[in-house]
């Protein structure tokens, strides 16, 4: 296979671990692979590297996969891939005993850069980050079938993906809800009623620890999306859950899952700023209150202006802690650094007020590897605090 492989050569001396190489770095090949298209690459001195998917309309030029020489990236690859990636939340993780809801394939982290696989019983998400990955779908798709008999699909890619890594692909139209539990808790998965379904399984442990602290307590869900903090809090006993957001759908679909636990959140159509500020004014104060927007930018030239915006709802969310309460927050911006993310929320404290005493740091659950030398993929903060005045 390496022989029928086009070649594509460095410019520079490359002996980085990561798997991302930039455009800078490569040499345009005289005759263009395709657009995610597997290739050999060689080095400056003429030695070969590995082989990845090459790209030369996107700022990664290459994704490497495969280091090993003798090793084809072929079908056989990609089906033992995914496999690795089933068997560590089979056998490793065990997550068929917790729930129904899991990531099977977390690009790099698994192996496979630019494919991001979601499980919601059996209904599999695939979602495509890179042309090379979607270059291979029926591969990947008869792969997963092994996995799970009988699976239902939806699969897509973001717009702004498309046009990074020039492909064009329709995502598919119409796919049913699922239904899924985790840790005894239903929620219903609908690809087409929200973003990515509306139900995030990466939040699945910190919806647990934090709804075990719950019990006979006042919580505030904010920027609660389809209701997962404020669903399992009041299952958990809370003895009032008032859910915020801005997006009328996403609430329905919150109220759905309410009524599948046999609990009564109130939810609130509402922009969490001035909702805040009322609040404050009002005298409300909450025991517990989560605070888990969504994801604020992709430009690295905005990553100021996104913390700015954390400092501003982080602020407000504190003014309405009740002394001793607790508060959660949460980045899903993977450009936001786990060090500016808690920078931001001592300085929102400061501006608040409040004196804030850090529980523990968390982040996505398990079934979301990343390797040591990508921390890209490493998107998810979570801290969980208490605010002791």
């Amino acid at each position: 296979m390496a022989d029928l492989l086009p070649q594509i050569h460095l410019k520079n001396a490359w002996n980085s671990t990561h798997p991302w190489i930039f455009q800078r770095l490569v040499e345009k090949p005289a005759q263009k692979p395709k657009p995610g298209s597997i290739v050999d690459v060689v080095g400056v001195d003429g030695a070969w590297i590995g082989r990845g998917f090459y790209n030369g309309h996107s700022r990664i030029a290459l994704r490497m996969l495969e280091k090993d020489p003798d090793v084809a990236v072929d079908a056989d690859w990609f089906v033992r891939k995914i496999g690795e990636a089933v068997r560590l939340r089979r056998e490793i993780l065990k997550l068929d005993e917790v729930g129904n809801a899991w990531r099977v394939v977390h690009s790099e982290g698994d192996g496979i850069s630019g494919l991001v696989v979601d499980r919601y019983d059996d209904l599999l998400v695939v979602e495509f980050f890179s042309a090379g990955a979607w270059r291979q779908r029926s591969i990947i798709f008869d792969a997963l079938r092994t996995h799970f008999p009988g699976c239902r699909f939806h699969s897509f890619a973001d717009e702004h993906v498309q046009k990074q890594e020039s492909f064009d692909y329709k995502d598919t139209q119409g796919t049913a809800p699922a239904t899924v539990s985790e840790y005894g808790i239903q929620f219903r998965a609908d690809p087409a009623g929200a973003h990515k379904t509306g139900f995030f399984a990466d939040q699945r442990e910190n919806r647990q620890w934090l709804s075990q602290q719950c019990a006979g307590k006042r919580v505030l869900d904010l920027c609660c999306n389809t209701g997962g903090f404020g669903v399992y809090a009041a299952a958990r006993g809370a003895s009032e859950v008032v859910g915020i957001d801005i997006d009328p759908a996403v609430l329905e679909i919150a109220k759905d899952n309410a009524r599948l636990n046999h609990v009564k959140p109130r939810f609130i159509q509402a922009d969490i700023f001035p909702w805040l500020r009322d609040a404050a004014i009002n005298g409300e104060q909450f025991d517990v209150v989560i605070l888990d927007p969504a994801k604020m930018t992709r430009d690295r030239e905005q990553v100021i202006n996104a913390l700015k915006k954390y400092l501003d709802m982080n602020k407000l969310a504190l003014g309405v802690v009740k002394p001793g309460g607790l508060f959660a927050t949460f980045s899903c911006t993977g450009l936001v650094s786990e060090e500016q993310f808690l920078d931001m929320l001592r300085r929102a404290a400061f501006y608040a007020g409040r004196t804030v005493q850090i529980l523990k740091v968390a982040g996505a659950g398990p079934d979301h590897p990343w390797l040591a030398q990508v921390p890209e993929s490493r998107y998810l903060k979570a801290v969980f605090c208490r605010v002791l005045d």
